[in-house]
């Protein structure tokens, strides 16, 4: 139960983002102000992942009546955010999430993709301000993404649109933690560079840097002949570290595949959000009337 005196806080949401290695806890003012913050990492609890999880969210809403709880969570999901199974959360498989955090918090909760989440924190905070369609992503220790096309979060028949990391960019390449041989996620990823190269990403040559970002640029290119996008504002540690390497090597990939007139302004540049951005995210999908 909420431990603050007194009615609900509408302007208060508790703000929980789920990655592949740690989990951040904040409750977020609007429009878009972070009070509080906790984190824990993923590893550490190979067992008790969501006992860990419901622990963090008391500590960081002690003292504060929030109204909602927003949840961004690596994917995929099932029933708009009622199961989740993320890929690297073993522990995790059809994992009744919103109801076991709704029930122990007991406000109103809703769950969206991690990457997903990010894209509308993108059009509200982020490089999308000004623009009604566009392609989110983040390179990082996994590959994620989320569409917006005329204003609106592109959900597709199970709210899992988006997952740019699972588009082949290598035929018969690496296995991905999907089955499928020769994703993004699989060739990009920071896991998968380290697999490859014996290395942290962060130690990449400038090979690496570069093949990375034409193989994002490429699915970038593809996913915006498709849907009709000029614009790709990509976040996450690999991307953004990589710098000049990897945009130059995207922005040439993606245009070299998106050749229809449509698409001949294409352009792929990095995420304006900060550190705070997956936060936000969730915080806008937990004010979300959706």
């Amino acid at each position: 139960m909420n431990r603050a005196k007194g009615a609900p806080d509408d302007s208060l949401c508790l703000a929980i983002d789920i990655g592949a290695t740690k989990i951040d806890v904040a409750v977020v003012a609007a429009p878009g102000k972070i009070l509080t913050r906790q984190r824990l990492f993923v590893a550490e609890h190979p067992t008790d992942l969501i006992v860990a999880l419901v622990s963090l969210a008391d500590a960081a809403r002690e003292g504060f009546r929030v109204a909602s709880v927003g949840v961004a969570c690596a994917g995929p999901t099932r029933e708009c955010g009622a199961f989740v199974s993320p890929l690297n959360i073993p522990q995790w498989r059809d994992f009744p999430l919103r109801a076991t955090i709704e029930n122990h918090v007991g406000v109103p909760t809703r769950v969206e993709g991690d990457a997903r989440a990010l894209a509308l924190a993108e059009g509200v905070f982020g490089a999308a301000r000004h623009d009604d369609s566009y392609l989110s992503m983040v390179v990082s220790s996994g590959v994620g993404g989320g569409i917006v096309l005329n204003g609106r979060l592109l959900d597709g028949n199970s709210g899992n649109a988006g997952h740019v990391g699972h588009l082949t960019v290598v035929p018969g390449g690496a296995l991905c933690g999907c089955g499928a041989l020769g994703c993004l996620e699989a060739e990009a990823s920071g896991r998968a560079i380290e697999a490859r190269t014996g290395q942290p990403a962060a130690d990449a040559d400038l090979w690496t840097r570069q093949r990375t970002g034409a193989l994002v640029g490429q699915a970038i290119g593809n996913v915006c002949s498709l849907l009709d996008l000029e614009r790709c504002y990509v976040a996450g540690s690999v991307a953004l570290g990589f710098g000049a390497d990897f945009f130059g090597a995207a922005n040439k990939a993606a245009r070299g595949v998106s050749q229809m007139s449509f698409t001949s302004d294409v352009r792929v540049e990095p995420s304006s959000l900060t550190s705070d951005g997956p936060l936000l995210g969730a915080a806008l999908v937990g004010w979300s009337p959706r």
